[in-house]
């Protein structure tokens, strides 16, 4: 009796069901964190007397739960908390009356968002310390750069799994396909569209780490696992590493502990160091670098482990047809 007809209804089956499952985790990966986008304990800093600033902050705890208030001395030093990435934006206490510090180019969501919350009357000034550039006022093409720059990095990986690529040579494969795209990405972000204002070659390294996170993942898992390590890597970055990235808004914006998650994948950690390399000299981009650094390692390490695998499985078994001789005595 042939058993073609029950094979193919579980096949209907499988896809009828796999199908609508895929489609609602997708739904829920992308619409969940931007549907319940708002600040979570949001570093801002407060400067000035004590005297002063304790108006300020019954104000803002108001807010609760929204703001991780820092305290600082003065205006100047609010201002480099800011420029060093450890606050968002500060209220300063003036002579003049409050006076709010914003940085657009840490996350123009962010400073609106601060400007909502604490500039309420014409009174309040407002000082973007750290501007977005004028050609990306609200970094969209900035938060629009992840997604290429993962799907570079995934095709990457899956082209040398599937070419046959194996060991050394993948790995160089690798470095040079991510090298590329991290110059033709600066090139067209800095060069071109004028979006990037840091150092052109800092920001080509950024893109280039970015790209060889991911395929490093994909092309490693894959040689651990075989093709299927492809479509497993692919599917964590796409459903989980674009949507968590928080590039569109900020980490500290999307609830947790997604906020967390999209920091230690490739497209979250790229997002944010390439911020901090554009447009603030480098300021707090260690941890997203060796958290991309920890990606490209782990994942060109599992192309030559599993290699080196194969290599030792082949020199094992016998050759397809040899017959194993009895020992003669």
């Amino acid at each position: 009796m042939s058993t073609a007809p029950t094979g193919n209804a579980r096949r209907v089956i499988a896809v009828v069901v796999l199908v609508p499952v895929i489609a609602a985790l997708a739904l829920w990966a992308f619409a969940w964190p931007a549907a319940r986008t708002a600040p979570r304990d949001l570093p801002l800093g407060v400067a000035g007397p004590a005297a002063a600033t304790a108006r300020m902050e019954k104000e803002l705890a108001r807010h609760e739960g929204a703001f991780e208030i820092h305290h600082y001395a003065d205006e100047a030093a609010a201002r480099d908390a800011i420029e060093n990435r450890t606050v968002y934006g500060a209220v300063v206490a003036t002579t003049q009356g409050p006076e709010l510090l914003t940085a657009s180019a840490a996350s123009p969501v962010v400073a609106q968002l601060l400007q909502q919350a604490v500039a309420q009357n014409a009174q309040v000034k407002t000082v973007d310390v750290v501007a977005a550039p004028a050609t990306d006022p609200r970094g969209a093409a900035l938060s629009a750069s992840v997604l290429p720059l993962a799907l570079a990095g995934m095709a990457a990986g899956a082209v040398v799994t599937l070419s046959g690529l194996r060991g050394s040579r993948a790995v160089t494969a690798l470095l040079g396909a991510s090298a590329l795209v991290g110059v033709a990405a600066a090139g067209i972000g800095d060069s071109w569209l004028g979006i990037l204002t840091g150092n052109w070659w800092a920001e080509a390294g950024v893109f280039g780490l970015t790209t060889l996170a991911v395929s490093g993942a994909v092309a490693g898992l894959a040689a651990l696992l075989g093709t299927a390590g492809v479509g497993i890597t692919a599917g964590v970055i796409m459903l989980f590493g674009n949507p968590f990235s928080g590039a569109a808004s900020a980490p500290r914006m999307l609830p947790e502990p997604v906020g967390t998650i999209g920091q230690w994948l490739p497209p979250g950690a790229g997002a944010t160091l390439t911020r901090s390399v554009a447009y603030f000299d480098g300021a707090a981009a260690t941890g997203p670098a060796l958290t991309l650094t920890w990606w490209a390692a782990l994942g060109l390490g599992a192309v030559l482990l599993g290699n080196a695998l194969k290599a030792r499985k082949a020199s094992v078994e016998p050759a397809p047809g040899q017959r194993e001789l009895a020992p003669v005595g």
